[in-house]
């Protein structure tokens, strides 16, 4: 009889689905900058009331709508993904409690190790760090203090980080109002934090500062 497949291959498929769910996300992304980068919530209608013609909105209304659609799938997908990724380290637990301490070494340290190795290592990866708040801001209000280590910001991780601050100036412009998820370091702890990017009394959408990590330095 032919057994089901293993924990660590599901998770390469879901991980393969997450990568497709992402560039589609893009792509869609790239729809909303192409027309004047009306992002998420920009008007479609001129100071008069008259739809605009300077964009495609037919083009903008279903980029938008498949934005929404899009970042549901991924969020439910996301969850699997980190049940199946407790279910796996478990399973290695039962099989080498040995294995236990040394399980994210191990997926680190194996380049041909597949989709489950580019999950710890887009989980492990500093993309930005936070080096101002601002009062009363709404990176304040979702719980981000000075020096957190920014893993995760929305669809941005260390998987597809090109070093561009950019990236996420372009996550912030298109989920405007909408909950951006995050995945901090903050110490020894990681935390999971919702950040909304609004207009406040302050300058920009998120009263905060955000800079790449140091280089690592070589021995």
């Amino acid at each position: 009889m032919a057994s089901g497949p293993t924990t660590k291959e599901r998770l390469e498929r879901l991980m393969a689905a997450k990568g497709q769910l992402e560039a589609q996300i893009s792509k869609s992304g790239q729809i909303l900058a192409q027309n004047d980068n009306v992002g998420m919530n920009g008007s479609l209608v001129d100071a008069e009331g008259y739809p605009r013609n300077d964009i495609d909105i037919y083009q903008v209304r279903q980029a938008r709508q498949t934005i929404i659609c899009l970042q549901n799938d991924h969020k439910e997908l996301m969850n699997q993904i980190q049940e199946l990724l407790n279910q796996y380290h478990a399973e290695i637990a039962s099989t080498d409690p040995e294995l236990v301490n040394r399980a994210s070494a191990l997926e680190l340290d194996r380049p041909t190790g597949g989709a489950v190795n580019q999950l710890e290592v887009q989980d492990s990866r500093t993309i930005v760090v936070v080096n101002l708040v601002s009062p009363n801001s709404p990176a304040e209000e979702a719980g981000i203090r000075v020096g957190d280590q920014i893993l995760h910001f929305g669809s941005v991780n260390g998987g597809n980080f090109k070093n561009n601050l950019t990236q996420i100036g372009d996550v912030v412009r298109n989920m405007q109002n909408q909950n951006v998820q995050l995945k901090v370091k903050r110490g020894d702890k990681l935390l999971d934090l919702l950040l909304v990017p609004k207009t406040w009394s302050g300058r920009g959408l998120l009263g905060c500062n955000i800079v790449l990590p140091p280089e690592p330095m070589e021995h």
